[in-house]
């Protein structure tokens, strides 16, 4: 894969070793656009969330049409009146939604820098936030980027533009350096930086969160809750297989805070524990998400890019 253009030379995508991510790489996600359309326009649904539209589809204010109901409209669309009359469905159109306000908030902070295979959450999160904006330029909406590393913020305004979209790819492939060197999960920094988010992010836009939500409490919630209501929440969990599923079965040494543990994995009482464990936190994330009608998407970074693109 070659391109040229506003980035210089013409020169080829790095593959990257999946601990940081490289200019060229985010760049290299504009390919993927193309896959993301063709699903649009087929009306799929992703493998991964379920039946999750795509958000770039969005459900326009401005009414089109009245035309039959084809399999996949929205039955909120329906026209009862001519519905009745023709004794068929028919549907309501409308036109799409243009020059929104798309933001992406991703957490780099210390929890994210895991991965068993292939890569970091972190560098999928980058990668899948370089995607959103590939899409969001091509839509003609306004981009936005909050980058989180565990300590503090940094804050991109939307625009639509390249000149933009570049520079949140340079700071992109400088903080995967950064935190990668100095990992850092401050307590209540989360919280601040989702405030930070609701500060800049007008009503209703469009809000992608990008992270792995294996500790969330109580604040973090609240703070997700007064997203929701204000803006159309996408809420990405990235996890990795091994948070998902125990190691095999054997003896293992783990390090956490300076102390060293030996654990078998091989009893089945904590191969089930393990589990329980990851399930009851996905579980109250999808909670959440079904009481405050956010969309969920859930991504493995192990996985083959075309698994984890659908939900786009």
């Amino acid at each position: 894969m070659v391109w040229g253009g506003w980035f210089g030379t013409r020169q080829s995508a790095s593959k990257g070793d999946g601990l940081t991510v490289s200019l060229e790489e985010l760049a290299d996600m504009r390919r993927y656009a193309a896959y993301v359309r063709g699903w649009q326009h087929n009306r799929d649904f992703s493998l991964q969330s379920g039946d999750i539209k795509s958000a770039f589809k969005g459900r326009g204010m401005e009414f089109e049409e009245i035309r039959s109901y084809n399999y996949g409209d929205d039955v909120r669309d329906i026209d009862w009146r001519v519905t009745a009359r023709k004794d068929t469905p028919y549907t309501k159109v409308y036109a799409e939604e243009k020059d929104r306000e798309v933001y992406a908030w991703l957490d780099l902070s210390a929890p994210m820098l895991f991965g068993s295979q292939k890569e970091l959450k972190s560098v999928t999160a980058a990668k899948l936030t370089a995607l959103l904006g590939w899409l969001a330029l091509e839509n003609k909406d306004r981009f936005g980027c909050v980058m989180f590393d565990g300590r503090s913020s940094r804050v991109f305004r939307p625009q639509n533009n390249r000149a933009q979209l570049l520079a949140i790819f340079k700071k992109l492939a400088e903080l995967s350096r950064e935190v990668l060197q100095n990992p850092a999960a401050e307590d209540g920094a989360v919280v601040k930086s989702l405030k930070l988010l609701e500060q800049n992010a007008r009503n209703k836009a469009t809000v992608f969160l990008l992270g792995d939500f294996a500790a969330v409490d109580d604040a973090l919630w609240r703070q997700m809750a007064v997203l929701a209501r204000r803006s159309r929440l996408y809420v990405v969990n990235i996890f990795d297989r091994l948070e998902e599923e125990p190691p095999q079965a054997g003896e293992y040494m783990a390090e956490y805070g300076g102390k060293r543990l030996i654990f078998d994995s091989s009893a089945a009482p904590y191969r089930d524990e393990y589990r329980a464990y990851f399930a009851a936190g996905r579980e109250k994330l999808r909670a959440f998400c079904r009481k405050f009608g956010c969309r969920l998407a859930e991504i493995r970074p192990d996985l083959d890019i075309s698994h984890n693109l659908k939900f786009f």
